[in-house]
């Protein structure tokens, strides 16, 4: 999972029983707005991850990322974070008919640990999520686009048959995140991307998250990114 790393409860610093404030924690040196500092705060995490450290500050300036990290670096939180702190800024809320954030996943699993992640960092948010994967009835999916939401994960080859339905407005997108593109390349994803990047608007947010970086993965950031920041960890 892309857990943040709990507060160490041995260490000499405040318990978080009795912290007073999130800004007992290292995440607000951030400059994350409060809501997303307190859901923060009420995980018990203190401690930012290597790739959170490097990667929250560009994508909270708008920066397309190209982040070579593995799952379980925290990398979740290290987009999910900031992109919950843009997406409050009140100069940027406005009406949209689909999704602001669109994130892709390759797996069932990992879209739905994306979308509890966002719901968990964004309880104190009043922003929509959804999650759109196949294996299921899409019935239940379709009602949740209807009602609108803001932040949008799903697996590709779903979220390529519900377009082809017209259930997916994707004209309001202001972030795209791939999550896990080198797992996405094995499973045969590459193509259906490519076509679901082709409906996004051209001035948008790239953020692509790969633990390996094979050739067709880094022909694909080339060609998204615009000046990424680059960060990686082992």
């Amino acid at each position: 999972s892309s857990a943040l790393i709990p507060h160490n409860a041995s260490s000499n610093s405040i318990p978080d029983s009795i912290s007073p404030l999130p800004h007992a924690s290292a995440f607000a040196a951030f400059g994350l707005r409060a809501p997303v500092l307190r859901a923060v705060a009420a995980e018990g995490y203190t401690t930012p991850t290597p790739i959170q450290v490097q990667a929250i500050p560009h994508v909270m300036q708008g920066r397309d990322l190209l982040g070579c990290a593995q799952t379980g670096t925290g990398k979740t939180a290290a987009f999910a974070l900031p992109l919950l702190h843009r997406m409050t800024d009140p100069a940027q809320t406005k009406r949209h008919v689909g999704p602001r954030v669109l994130v892709l996943a390759p797996t069932r699993e990992l879209a739905v640990q994306i979308a509890d992640s966002f719901r968990v960092y964004g309880k104190y948010v009043s922003l929509n999520y959804g999650v759109i994967l196949g294996g299921v009835s899409q019935g239940a999916q379709v009602a949740t686009l209807r009602r609108g939401v803001d932040v949008l994960v799903a697996t590709p080859g779903r979220l390529l048959d519900l377009m082809s339905q017209g259930c997916v407005p994707l004209g309001d997108v202001e972030t795209l995140v791939l999550d896990e593109a080198d797992r996405m390349l094995d499973m045969g994803f590459i193509d259906p991307i490519r076509r679901i990047i082709a409906k996004l608007p051209a001035k948008r947010q790239n953020l692509l998250f790969s633990a390996t970086m094979p050739a067709p993965i880094a022909t694909l950031a080339g060609q998204i990114l615009r000046d990424p920041a680059k960060v990686s960890v082992a």
